[in-house]
């Protein structure tokens, strides 16, 4: 195991569809992220307002972002970014959502964790990291105690797993944007090369337990979720949610939603319509949950 320290109301509902997905047809293909990355990814905001380092290695860090004066909702919202839960993608390219969301009322921390290949990386490190993150932010007494987890494609993964089977019982709930929500689904799919098993260092039948304990969809939802994909995603494509979505009890806290003509980036990005959405399902999380 590896342990890491601590040290207005607006709806947009004439994009929003319910649970029912687009249909996903197994002889589709499905992108790789490559060196062809999308603005958004190498986009540049303001820099936050503080960095917190939590621990000795690299990752054990979050940076903050502050509402204006007179803005603040109350809330931290702590991002999980994505990337497959490689080395090649740190938490930078989520910064303009970050400072979206602070300029929309919100305290920000952009917490940043191992993948695999870096000390601490692959499975159950990631995990263990990410959740000691999410606690060193809730445990800030310059942010609000009130924590909403926003997580990104293979972040997404993440945010689930924190709302899973009671890993963080004080949560406020989680947002997973394009989550890669269920590993067996994408391992079946081989998403990005296989980088599922990247992640767990084995094959499910090498190392079911591994597996199982790193999968949100072979635990229970103990926190509420509200999944947001979007239409024409197709790194992360619908089968994986559908699958997600339907191995879940009836009386577990979860909905899905649609953002209409987004891709699996606009999802992240502040100037498309897709954030709206998002901005009004993390909004909309923090009214109907305390």
């Amino acid at each position: 195991m590896v342990a890491c320290t601590i040290n207005g109301t607006v709806a947009y509902s004439y994009f929003v569809m319910p649970v029912t997905l687009a249909p996903w047809h197994p002889g589709a293909s499905v992108a790789q992220v490559s060196d062809d990355d999308p603005d958004i990814m190498v986009r540049t905001a303001r820099p936050p307002d503080r960095t917190e380092v939590t621990g000795p290695l690299q990752t054990d860090v979050y940076d903050v972002w502050e509402p204006a004066p007179g803005r603040a909702r109350g809330i931290t919202v702590a991002l999980v970014h994505g990337g497959f839960w490689r080395e090649r993608y740190d938490r930078t390219h989520i910064n303009p959502l970050a400072e979206a969301l602070a300029r929309d009322g919100f305290h920000v921390a952009n917490l940043e964790y191992p993948r695999v290949g870096m000390p601490g990386g692959g499975w159950p490190g990631t995990g263990a990291c990410v959740l000691a993150r999410v606690e060193a932010a809730h445990l800030d007494t310059h942010l609000p105690d009130r924590v909403v987890v926003v997580g990104h494609s293979a972040g997404g993964h993440l945010a689930l797993w924190l709302a899973s089977d009671d890993h963080a019982p004080w949560l406020t709930g989680v947002v997973a944007l394009a989550p890669a929500a269920d590993l067996r689904e994408v391992d079946r799919l081989g998403l990005s090369n296989h980088a599922a098993r990247e992640l767990i260092g084995a094959t499910p039948e090498q190392a079911p337990d591994a597996w199982a304990d790193a999968d949100p969809a072979r635990q229970r939802l103990t926190r509420p979720a509200i999944i947001v994909t979007g239409e024409l995603d197709d790194i992360v494509p619908a089968a994986v949610v559908h699958s997600y979505v339907a191995s879940r009890a009836a009386d577990e806290p979860l909905r899905a939603t649609v953002a209409l003509g987004a891709d699996h980036f606009d999802v992240i990005d502040p100037t498309t319509d897709a954030y709206l959405l998002v901005l009004a399902e993390v909004e909309e999380l923090t009214l109907t949950t305390h």
